[in-house]
């Protein structure tokens, strides 16, 4: 049986249920306490890395992967944007630049000459 009656599917309801008062539990956590909670400092001292982490792992596999596999060429627009970009922010620290200088190699690279 699918546990369905009349229109209703129980276990899907269940499960939305369910998954609502998870997302409440763990949104208003720290409401529910009576005392004021605060992290271990070398917890604290590991979230100012977590940013950089995440964006590590979203763009440098975009950089380096072609389709689930490894670039075995050096003749990817992407490295060498990712490159001149890297380098314009140690120089200039500009987040703005760092993006115009990066597409500046991407475009002409990747448009032009194909790559």
């Amino acid at each position: 049986m699918s546990g369905t009656q009349g229109g209703i599917d129980w276990w899907t309801l269940a499960v939305i249920v369910g998954l609502a008062g998870v997302t409440v539990l763990t949104r208003c956590f720290f409401f529910i306490l009576d005392r004021p909670w605060g992290l271990p400092d070398w917890a604290h001292r590991a979230l100012h890395y977590a940013p950089i982490a995440a964006l590590a792992a979203v763009v440098l596999p975009e950089i380096v992967m072609t389709n689930g596999v490894f670039a075995h060429t050096l003749r990817d627009a992407r490295i060498y944007a990712a490159l001149v970009g890297c380098a314009y922010y140690f120089w200039r620290r500009g987040v703005l630049g760092t993006m115009v200088a990066g597409m500046a190699v991407y475009l002409p690279l990747h448009m032009g000459l194909g790559w």
